[in-house]
């Protein structure tokens, strides 16, 4: 072994025993919208740890020997080709404008509502849309269905009729912008009172709506919204799981997750970042919400550092974290293996899979949060600006505790698939394939326990929240 290859495996090893090490400190919390702060809902018992652990490590065992011992190329091939395709161009072209015509709708109803509105987040329409129907609901449907942003997104539809392309969309430039976008809005939806004040609500979505169309402007609605626009790359991103897809001709039906392992899924190291920045920020909500992570916010608070620093420090720490352990599996598989591809395609072409975590981990997030509130959205709709006076909300079951671990493996069980399809893509040899995803199975498998610790146990109220 090389001296390379060694210090890469010390450090690697380091990196996941120092993530477990976390893990086992933060003991496990709800992960159902710790920021929001909307749902008072109670989801029952919580499942014991020691059963969802169990649970969890037959599975990974399970999910880990069928991709190595019985899937060979042959089914993979057919996964990845089968396909039904139809084109829709008129079809497309009247949804386009329907939906335009909604989005922009909404848009105008979270400013006006929140303006005028009741200026409680459990009474507003204006929080429950955002929150209910775009942060949580909506995500579900890109993943689960499609992706309906392209046609939805009110900020494109403003910018058609307006004259844009003043300049050149800078090529080093990337999806840096929308990194750095997701995690301002992470950010502000911990220390911001968003969901409590719809005031402060609508004040962040028309910062938004100035930088979002002046982007869109200066450069082209196509480069800005397919590269710098955050909350678009994340759909463009989670749609990409789901099994209906848009194609040149119009739609395509496939297996859910087959798009994943195409080449073109992301195009350079940026767009790895956000899809790291998603995994992360759906851990982020849990690690602060759980006794050391209160206790460490309460310790940094008290020697003078201002809360709001502290969160954005964590923030940061975390994102900074994933990367390098991240880029260390890419280094150490590139060591290894030393397929014909640089480490840069490496990573551009692993990345894609863990969208599939991602999305089981959001679902386990937000599916029990949407089904407890969506009643609440539906009677503020009714009524926005005179909602009554005690919305509905929906109690869950214990057992809905059972649907959330399911979701996480379900989509570790499709990120391992499509991990070893890119491998025999990558590779040409078997064997090589089998050792090419080694340390990405190792991640993948870390990040899922993690999953299923933080929604083993109800949380902590984190400290230094606005409510």
């Amino acid at each position: 072994m090389s001296r390379r290859s060694a210090r890469l495996r010390r450090t690697g090893v380091l990196g996941v025993v120092s993530i477990l090490v976390l893990v086992i400190a933060v003991g496990g919390v709800n992960a159902s919208n710790v920021a929001s702060g909307l749902s008072e809902q109670s989801s029952g018992a919580p499942i014991p740890m020691w059963q969802s652990l169990a649970i969890s490590g037959g599975f990974i065992v399970a999910a880990i020997l069928l991709s190595l011992l019985v899937i060979d190329r042959t089914l993979l091939e057919r996964f990845q080709a089968a396909g039904i395709s139809v084109s829709v161009a008129r079809l497309q072209t009247a949804g386009a404008i329907a939906f335009g015509t909604i989005g922009v709708v909404m848009l105008v109803l979270v400013v006006v509502v929140g303006l005028i509105g009741p200026q409680m987040g459990t009474f507003s329409a204006a929080v429950l849309l955002t929150f209910v129907g775009g942060r949580a609901l909506l995500t579900i449907v890109t993943y689960a269905v499609g992706n309906p942003w392209h046609a939805l997104n009110p900020w494109r539809q403003i910018v058609t009729v307006l004259p844009t392309g003043y300049a050149s969309y800078p090529a080093w430039l990337g999806s840096w912008p929308a990194v750095g976008g997701l995690l301002v809005l992470v950010w502000l939806e911990v220390i911001a009172p968003l969901t409590t004040s719809p005031r402060v609500l609508v004040s962040v979505v028309l910062v938004y709506t100035i930088v979002t169309i002046g982007g869109a402007l200066v450069f082209t609605p196509e480069d800005w919204f397919r590269k710098a626009d955050p909350i678009s790359v994340l759909f463009r991103l989670y749609g990409a799981v789901a099994p209906l897809q848009r194609t040149s001709d119009g739609l395509e039906i496939r297996y859910p997750g087959a798009r994943l392992s195409d080449e073109g899924v992301i195009t350079d190291r940026s767009e790895v970042a956000v899809i790291l920045v998603v995994l992360w920020e759906l851990t982020y909500g849990g690690v602060i919400a759980t006794r050391p992570g209160v206790q460490i916010v309460g310790t940094l608070v008290d020697i003078g550092l201002p809360p709001q620093l502290v969160y954005l420090g964590l923030l940061l720490v975390g994102f900074v974290l994933f990367w390098t352990v991240y880029w260390l599996a890419v280094a150490y598989t590139y060591s290894r293996v030393e397929p014909t591809r640089s480490e840069r395609s490496l990573a551009i072409r692993f990345g894609p899979p863990l969208l599939a975590i991602a999305a089981g981990y959001h679902f386990a997030h937000y599916a029990g949060f949407s089904l407890s509130l969506w009643p609440s959205l539906i009677d503020t709709m009714l009524s926005p600006l005179n909602p009554p006076e005690n919305p509905t909300q929906y109690l869950l079951t214990s057992w809905f505790g059972y649907v959330k671990i399911a979701s996480i493996l379900l989509g570790y069980l499709l990120a391992v698939w499509i991990t070893y399809a890119v491998s025999l893509d990558l590779c040409v040899d078997r064997a090589d394939a089998i050792r090419c995803q080694y340390p990405f199975l190792v991640v993948m498998t870390v990040l899922t326990l993690v999953s299923v610790l933080l929604i083993s146990v109800p949380p902590v109220e984190p400290v230094y929240v606005p409510t």
